[in-house]
């Protein structure tokens, strides 16, 4: 299927590029490398984000080329779509009237667009944009490499999460030798919070409760606002519950404006969480998932944990 995209760009000149709403770090990190390659390749490349870019990745290259919007204006040849499970979850109206082209490594991953290069074998989408860059042979920049490297190192949880292996890490060692600096990845990405999200984080810990090997936490949109939080304060937060000892599954819940739910589950590996979510019309993958569910607080845990302790017992 690479070939497939390869050949649709290059039959066209001017792409349009974005992710799904509330970016992460492979969601950023491949569109702002895969633009960059294709303005290598001779063509125009814009990128846009319906919630732009979260601040911890607002020091890559190229991101202060970004244009937040929730419409696309312009006269494109197609759209790139990438880390997405479909159109909507983009947010980003008029983008359907475009060529779509499909790149996503989940597998939950849909056949959505014209062309779909789906690929759960890939750690990252951002190893599926590299693959993309040495079949044609464009050189990795430096800055392609931060970007591919900052992509690789997020969504496999700091190579963490499973699925991480000697493939993964000889990507990271070719992204360095490419120049990408991993002690300035890590520290802008890892070391950069906010002070509203330590002290999101803080009440989001006051919520914890663990059942065996699962915990869970929350936070509601009155503390969101006593925080002085934004949505992008609430990534990662998951991640302390599962840290915790014997714990193998964590899942975050987080009170919308509307009284909905979002949710977002980790897993040490054992159980798939990908699955879970597909359950509530999410996805992601094996250790990382997300959906929203209907409030209040109450039911929204309970529809979850039931699901998550059925995907335990089918282990």
């Amino acid at each position: 299927m690479l070939q497939q995209v390869l050949k649709e760009i290059f039959g066209r000149q001017r792409f349009v590029l974005t992710s799904h709403a509330r970016p992460d770090g492979d969601g950023v990190g491949s569109a702002l490398a895969c633009a960059q390659i294709l303005r290598q390749m001779g063509r125009e490349a814009d990128v846009v984000l319906h919630d732009g870019v979260p601040r911890i990745y607002r020091t890559l290259p190229f991101a202060d080329r970004v244009r937040t919007a929730s419409q696309i204006n312009g006269d494109y040849d197609a759209a790139i779509i990438l880390e997405c499970d479909s159109v909507q979850r983009t947010r980003l109206a008029g983008l359907e009237k475009n060529f779509l082209i499909n790149i996503d490594h989940h597998l939950s991953g849909r056949e959505f667009a014209h062309v779909n290069w789906i690929d759960p074998r890939a750690v990252a989408t951002g190893e599926m944009v590299y693959q993309l860059a040495q079949a044609v042979g464009v050189p990795i920049e430096p800055e392609v490499a931060t970007c591919l490297y900052t992509a690789l190192m997020t969504d496999t949880g700091s190579f963490m999460f499973q699925g991480t292996d000697e493939h993964t890490f000889a990507l990271a060692r070719e992204l360095v030798l490419a120049g990408a600096d991993p002690v300035r990845c890590a520290r802008n990405i890892y070391f950069a919070h906010s002070t509203a999200k330590m002290r999101l984080l803080g009440a989001a810990l006051s919520n914890l409760h663990r059942e065996g090997p699962l915990a869970w936490i929350w936070v509601t949109q009155e503390q969101m606002e006593r925080c002085g939080a934004r949505d992008e304060d609430c990534e990662g937060l998951v991640n302390y519950a599962l840290s915790i000892q014997d714990v193998e599954v964590a899942v975050f819940f987080r009170e919308l404006p509307d009284r909905r739910y979002r949710v977002s589950l980790r897993s040490k590996g054992g159980l798939n969480v990908a699955s879970v979510a597909e359950q509530f019309g999410g996805g992601g993958h094996q250790c990382a998932g997300g959906c929203s569910l209907e409030g209040p607080l109450s039911v929204a845990v309970a529809r979850m944990l039931a699901q998550v302790r059925l995907g335990e017992r089918l282990l």
